[in-house]
């Protein structure tokens, strides 16, 4: 198995030229700084594409995954509007505030992405930025199989790998703020998760809880009885609560999913954008598998299309309250205050969409981060083939 990337591995980017935009572009500088991705994005399904092949073989419904992760140009274009504004972020210690993100094609891991952002108003104590991220027509590396999207692991793009661009895949307004007290000492917010589901979470140690799935489709994981493949996602590593008891007999917006998280390998946080870092390291976590989630939820046979649209992703304290602080595996195992718990609940399915919210709670109980986002979710009419392998 492919060893897993630490956030310094998945995210690296070079600077390209910078361009000038067309007059109606609103850059106060009236420059676009562009940067390209060096890694290839990481494939949902990629761990399992031998087992996702046998069942797909000739059968419609179930292909196997070519779309790179959305979380990956989600935290690495606003990582690129980062180092754009590197001085600024330093000078001012300005720190993330909020991502509204759209994607509007699907990415590919076979090529890299280039970003392009453009800085939107600049204030003392405010300042917001436009991102842009288009891909090449064309690959230019071989893949490790005919029939896979899979790069070698330790490919690294060149600017020779880009070509003509293709159209805009994801594109995302971001702001960043000054840290600030609280008012009037006002610090307000719900009973954290750790206490309102104590009695779970206390059933086993955090380690033990079986890994996320690679691919969160419970069809698929009964099939191939993969519940505990620890998977190459990149990052961190994430482990998922048994909440089937308490999700028994509840309505869709009252059922919760609960994820423990924490660092692959120490992530420095002394300054500025190295704080920023860390909230980029939970927007990536929390894309993963929520809406297969919510297809599971609504007892779908088989998906058809599961997709993000939007994805919003707002930072509600002081970017210092969402580091994370490593510890060595072996002492967070059996210890909850090692873990970060993204809380998942389903608001609203309909019309071939679902909600996602996501609230990002860290091992001290703090509400730190919320991620909203809605997207594809649509099933089959009638399940195409049965399972058997």
């Amino acid at each position: 198995m492919a060893r897993r990337k630490t956030f310094q591995e998945a995210m690296q980017l070079v600077q390209l030229p910078s361009t000038v935009p067309p007059p109606s572009a609103t850059s106060p500088d009236n420059t676009v700084t562009r940067y390209m991705s060096q890694a290839p994005a990481w494939l949902p399904g990629s761990d399992l594409q031998a087992e996702m092949r046998q069942l797909s073989d000739g059968r419609p419904g179930f292909p196997v995954y070519a779309n790179a992760f959305g979380g990956h140009v989600y935290a690495q274009s606003v990582l690129a509007v980062c180092k754009s504004l590197e001085s600024t972020i330093a000078e001012n210690n300005l720190g993330l505030h909020t991502i509204h993100g759209y994607f509007t094609a699907a990415g590919r891991p076979d090529r890299p992405f280039v970003y392009e952002v453009a800085v939107l108003t600049r204030g003392r104590s405010f300042l917001t930025a436009r991102v842009e991220a288009r891909q090449p027509l064309r690959a230019t590396r071989p893949t490790v199989d005919k029939e896979s999207f899979i790069l070698a692991e330790d490919t690294v793009f060149e600017e020779g790998d880009l070509g003509d661009l293709g159209f805009v895949c994801f594109t995302a307004i971001v702001s960043f703020v000054l840290p600030r007290p609280h008012s009037m000492g006002a610090d307000r917010q719900e009973e954290s998760v750790q206490r309102r589901f104590a009695s779970i979470l206390s059933q086993r140690a955090p380690a033990s809880w079986d890994p996320s799935p690679p691919v969160d489709m419970d069809v698929l994981i009964a099939t191939l009885d993969i519940r505990h493949i620890v998977g190459t996602f990149p990052m961190v590593d994430m482990k998922k609560v048994d909440m089937t008891a308490y999700n028994e007999d509840r309505p869709l917006h009252e059922r919760r999913d609960l994820i423990l998280y924490r660092l692959l390998a120490p992530l420095p946080s002394a300054t500025a954008q190295d704080q920023n870092n860390h909230v980029l390291v939970h927007a990536y976590a929390a894309d993963r598998n929520g809406l297969l989630m919510a297809a599971n939820h609504l007892e779908f046979p088989i998906n058809d299309k599961t997709a993000s649209m939007s994805n919003t992703f707002v930072v509600h304290t002081n970017v210092a309250d969402a580091q994370m602080v490593y510890r060595p595996h072996a002492e967070t195992d059996n210890a909850l205050d090692g873990w970060w718990i993204q809380e998942m609940c389903f608001p609203r399915a309909a019309a071939g969409r679902a909600i996602i919210l996501n609230k990002i709670w860290s091992p001290s109980g703090v509400h730190v981060a919320t991620e909203y986002q809605d997207g594809l979710c649509t099933a089959m009419e009638k399940a195409a083939f049965s399972f058997h392998l």
